[in-house]
């Protein structure tokens, strides 16, 4: 619906509300005032606003309490603002949103004669599947049908939880695979190493070397491949993100997490350490003869 203030028109979202409707939505107020059974009873033509009608319509007054807005036709009185970010469930992040008294929306506004949708908050105490059953029973008690449709929060938390869980393990097994992959390069590309660095290694043990000094030179490099190669995927994930950052605008933007750089040099480590354990072995384990003595 189109609300008019002064020389600005833009469209916006109207909702009608309870007394209780902050209370149960866990919206809270940054300005101004609720609505209360008074509101209700006479379909008072007030109104709360929400951050993004007060930005909309408001840009230089950080006070409208009290201002008149024109609601299609209907002018209503600014009396309350919501404060930004807010986490109630019913808020649209992008357009403005006004609420007025359920009362003055279906008299005045919409002409409607019944209540379209309700909100019920339940007791920490009280199963969410206990309450639902008594709400149903209630409305068909009251309907002398099911001509209703109940949604209950907790079988869509379930499900985000359910999605979200598929979607880590998904994430976690392609990690696991990866590391795995990449480790048996690394551990590849040592086993190589030390193919080629036989003669290396005879020399350093006839002068006095010990199977743990050569063990030790084979894992510092090991890890140290396995580092530079966990600074370049940091690198990169940088880059993509500041390009992402740049396409995105204020509207999408990657938060970057220290503890997922540090966890990353610490599996880059790790995998170091346990791919490169067994080409360093086999270095260490060479006889210096025959090692000396391959070409």
């Amino acid at each position: 619906m189109n609300v008019l203030y002064r020389n600005i028109q833009e469209a916006a979202s109207i909702s009608g509300v309870g007394e209780d409707y902050l209370d149960v939505s866990g919206e809270k107020l940054a300005q101004g005032q609720g609505f209360d059974e008074q509101s209700i009873s006479l379909r008072t033509q007030d109104i709360i606003i929400d951050d993004n009608a007060l930005q909309t319509f408001f840009p230089d007054n950080p006070n409208p309490i009290g201002e008149v807005v024109l609601i299609g036709s209907v002018p209503g009185r600014v009396i309350g603002v919501l404060e930004p970010n807010s986490s109630g469930f019913s808020r649209n992040t992008d357009t403005p949103t006004f609420y007025m008294p359920y009362t003055t929306m279906m008299s005045r506004i919409i002409g409607s004669t019944y209540i379209e949708s309700f909100v019920a908050l339940i007791d920490n105490n009280i199963s969410s599947a206990a309450a639902e059953a008594a709400i149903s029973s209630l409305m068909t008690s009251r309907h002398g049908t099911d001509d209703f449709r109940i949604r209950n929060s907790d079988s869509i938390r379930e499900t985000i939880e359910s999605t979200t869980g598929a979607l880590t393990l998904l994430i976690s097994s392609i990690a696991i695979i990866s590391l795995i992959v990449g480790g048996i390069g690394v551990m590849n590309i040592m086993l190589v190493s030390v193919t080629e660095r036989t003669n290396e290694i005879g020399v350093r043990m006839a002068v006095g070397a010990r199977q743990n000094d050569i063990m030790q030179q084979f894992l510092i490099e090991a890890i140290l491949v396995c580092i530079l190669g966990g600074l370049l995927g940091i690198g990169l994930a940088f880059a993509i993100g500041e390009l992402i950052n740049r396409m995105g605008g204020d509207s999408f933007q990657v938060i970057y997490s220290p503890t997922s750089i540090i966890a990353a040099f610490i599996c880059s480590t790790l995998i170091g350490v346990v791919f490169g354990f067994l080409p360093a072995r086999n270095a260490a384990k060479l006889d210096p003869v025959e090692a000396l003595s391959r070409d």
